[in-house]
């Protein structure tokens, strides 16, 4: 009979358990945001024009756009993977994504829309977006958020 009891009692305790478990499991599915939505957050690339038409540098930017074109990487010095993104119609920049620091974009192909977060610098050919790194060793030019193709958010 105690036994019993006891079987009971730890039955329950495994019931509250499991749906403790499963109720906490869905809040989290319900506050994360679906891969897809990346897609739909616009991004505006204000700063980049701005910066060009004022011919400012070391400006902070962040926008998206789309890949038109790959280059080869810049291997002198620090390693960079860089391409040219098109911010607007009739303006393109060049992205300069330091691969010795941060990873290499993987895949990159002419089309893929990129999202990114860097310095700009003015140059008459557009511009040049780089310190794309992560965290680089906290200086001021460090950003949260690198490039990197829009499906990868």
């Amino acid at each position: 009979m105690a036994s019993s009891k006891r079987l009971k009692s730890i039955l329950v305790i495994v019931i509250t358990l499991i749906l403790s478990y499963y109720s906490y499991n869905q809040r989290e599915d319900q506050n994360q945001v679906p891969a897809s939505a990346s897609m739909a957050v616009e991004h505006t690339n204000d700063a980049v024009i701005d910066a060009f038409k004022s011919r400012r540098s070391d400006v902070q930017v962040e926008g998206a756009g789309r890949v038109v074109k790959i280059l080869p990487d810049d291997t002198k010095g620090s390693r960079h993977q860089r391409f040219i993104v098109s911010v607007a119609d009739n303006h393109t920049v060049l992205i300069a994504h330091n691969i010795d620091l941060a990873p290499r974009i993987a895949g990159l192909r002419k089309g893929d829309r990129v999202v990114f977060n860097g310095e700009y610098e003015y140059n008459e050919r557009g511009g040049v977006i780089h310190w794309t790194v992560r965290h680089y060793k906290n200086q001021e030019a460090c950003h949260e958020k690198a490039a990197h193709r829009d499906s990868d958010l």
